[in-house]
């Protein structure tokens, strides 16, 4: 036996052993606040060893500011933990064991950095500085999982939704639910009347939910600083969208006009095909006797689109999202664009669905849910059934859903396109009433539910 491999410590173990420390440390702090000062100096130590900044180890100091003082980092910190941790040498082949167990080591170093900064956020008051940096480490995690910073908490710009990956709807909710958490304990109205703080915030769709819930109880400074952070959001989500609904073609050929004889609509594949029998092998020419053009007439009746929110407290995502989405197809060409928002009671939103903003400050989330009422309001707007779309946005849980179910199916089978919709938040996270769900399917007219790209397809289909 080798004598000194029988005496020489495994630096495999070795660097498994530092790594437990570091995680064991993650654990403790985030399930008790307290430093347990065994774990603390032990850590401190590895990340010492490793050549990482001490500051990685401690929660106060955001993800942005290590990367302003150690940029070389920030590499590393995308896409941390998006896929395989393992290593390979440069020919190819699996790099030594020693050299990826301490490649693990400084992994979770920086896993551990974004998880405490995300996860750990105490109790008590928050400034509008600890969330807009709560809301940058966020989206540094999100790019370790090599999304967007942004596409799992949903309605900003750049997220274009949850990621692939099995599990990150989930984890979409539980970012969201802390960023809800951390908008409800701040000082929300002392906040919005300082203008130097109140310009520190980050849009969000937590924030944007508690301002529409107290719009009514603000005045003078604090409105119109609440005003101008609703309608920064607008704007963001609004260019996301515009970006998905650009190159829309509104209207449907009709082949009942002739095709206008001109060259730009000259169908010269098919014409050289329909000619292809006076093809002439001597002279090695095809000669044609009948020239086809396409078709380019649409239909000039405006196609109408009633889009149907529901604005209790738990649809606040799909009444910001829809709102927006109405606007952007309310300004294509040839299409009719109508908007209803309800809960016990309904609103016709239709003089201000060019401009969300508005549409927003006239909302009031909460209450009860009666689609009924909503009903009422939509009716008298379907003149041309086979010309129209219905889209209802819901999780279902109606008052009367028999009548709302019996209202929606008869409209159905007048034929009006009707999409419901259980979910149009950016992160795709909605439950949706499993009565409705059911009932729907056998209608013929599934639930959609999951990201609003779906909607935007599902409108485009229909209006093209």
């Amino acid at each position: 036996m080798n004598q000194h491999s029988a005496e020489s410590p495994d630096p495999t173990r070795a660097h498994e052993n530092r790594r437990q420390v570091l995680y064991w440390r993650l654990l403790a702090r985030l399930f008790d606040g307290d430093e347990q000062p065994a774990l603390e100096s032990a850590s401190v130590a590895i990340v010492d060893d490793l050549g990482l900044p001490a500051a990685l180890l401690d929660p106060a100091v955001s993800v942005d500011t290590i990367v302003q003082r150690f940029p070389e980092l920030a590499a590393d910190l995308r896409d941390l933990m998006a896929g395989p941790s393992g290593e390979e040498a440069p020919s190819g082949d699996p790099a030594p064991a020693g050299r990826v167990a301490a490649a693990e080591v400084r992994r979770a170093a920086l896993v551990s950095k974004l998880l405490l900064n995300v996860f750990a956020t105490g109790s008590g008051n928050v400034t509008a500085t600890q969330l807009a940096r709560w809301q940058s480490d966020a989206g540094w995690f999100e790019q370790a999982l090599g999304l967007d910073p942004g596409q799992l908490r949903g309605g900003r710009p750049g997220g274009s939704g949850v990621g692939t990956e099995p599990g990150n709807g989930e984890l979409a909710g539980v970012l969201a639910g802390i960023e809800g958490d951390l908008v409800r304990r701040m000082q929300l109205r002392e906040v919005l009347g300082n203008s130097a703080l109140a310009s520190k915030l980050t849009p969000s769709m937590s924030l944007i939910e508690q301002l529409l819930r107290d719009k009514h109880n603000l005045s003078g400074v604090a409105l119109a600083n609440a005003k101008a952070l609703i309608r920064r959001f607008v704007d963001e989500v609004a260019e996301v969208l515009r970006t998905q609904v650009q190159q829309t073609t509104v209207g449907t050929i009709d082949r009942s006009v002739p095709p206008k004889r001109v060259f730009r609509n000259l169908d010269l594949e098919r014409t050289i095909w329909k000619n292809l029998t006076n093809w002439s092998p001597e002279d090695q020419r095809l000669y044609v006797d009948r020239l086809y053009y396409r078709h380019t007439a649409r239909r000039t009746t405006p196609a109408r689109l009633i889009v149907v929110v529901d604005q209790s407290g738990s649809m606040v995502d799909a009444m910001v999202n829809c709102t927006i989405l109405a606007s952007i197809f309310a300004g294509l060409p040839k299409v009719d664009v109508h908007l209803v928002a309800y809960d016990t009671r309904a609103l016709d939103l239709t003089p201000w669905v060019h401009d969300p903003f508005e549409v927003l400050l006239r909302t009031r989330l909460g209450g009860g849910t009666d689609g009924t009422a909503a009903l009422t309001l939509v009716r008298p707007k379907i003149a041309e059934p086979r010309n129209t779309v219905l889209v209802w946005i819901s999780d279902y849980y109606e008052a009367n859903p028999q009548g709302v179910f019996d209202g929606l199916a008869a409209a159905h089978r007048s034929g009006v396109r009707v999409i419901p919709v259980g979910s149009v938040s950016s992160g795709g996270q909605q439950s949706v009433n499993p009565w409705f769900r059911q009932r729907f399917k056998d209608l013929g007219a599934p639930v959609l539910s999951g990201h609003i790209r779906k909607l935007v397809f599902e409108l485009k289909n229909f209006l093209s």
